[in-house]
């Protein structure tokens, strides 16, 4: 590691912390050449991953879009900002395991009902309804429908 300070690549490692979820390493270096100390931050390099929208645009993954649509879905329920965020980070996992660049919207919609439907069937019903874009009060008696037969199971 070069010291930002003299250039020098001869430089030590006096302490090293990684956070939480052990997603980043931080390190601080001293430079044996100038004295001075500096910080580094190690972090596994994160995919560009693409959605494509249903009229076949593309847009960058943004896991703020999922948090957004999850916290709306969930307001005024018994549920936590951490279990929303827990949600979010499960979903955000399941995508970048698919190994693919390019994911369908359609995909990551199915995966956000799938892990609401467990999570809270009222905030459930409210993504769906936006998700699925329900035209009548017909749409939300098919889906009531189908999660009390589920549950009937």
């Amino acid at each position: 590691m070069k010291c930002p300070f003299c250039g020098s690549e001869d430089t030590r490692v006096s302490d090293k912390r990684e956070t939480e979820d052990s997603s980043i390493t931080r390190r601080r270096r001293k430079c044996l050449s100038c004295k001075k100390r500096f910080t580094t931050y190690e972090e596994v390099e994160k995919i560009e991953l693409s959605v494509v929208k249903k009229d076949s645009t593309r847009q960058t993954f943004d896991k703020q879009k999922i948090l957004s649509g999850l916290i709306k879905a969930c307001e005024k329920r018994p549920i936590s900002r951490e279990m929303i965020e827990a949600t979010v980070n499960e979903i955000e996992k399941e995508i970048l395991n698919m190994d693919a660049k390019e994911v369908p919207s359609k995909v990551i919609g199915e995966l956000v009902m799938d892990k609401l439907k467990n999570l809270d069937k009222v905030a459930y019903i409210r993504f769906a309804s936006v998700y699925k874009d329900f035209a009548d009060v017909e749409d939300f008696k098919k889906e009531l429908d189908a999660l009390i037969a589920k549950r009937a199971k």
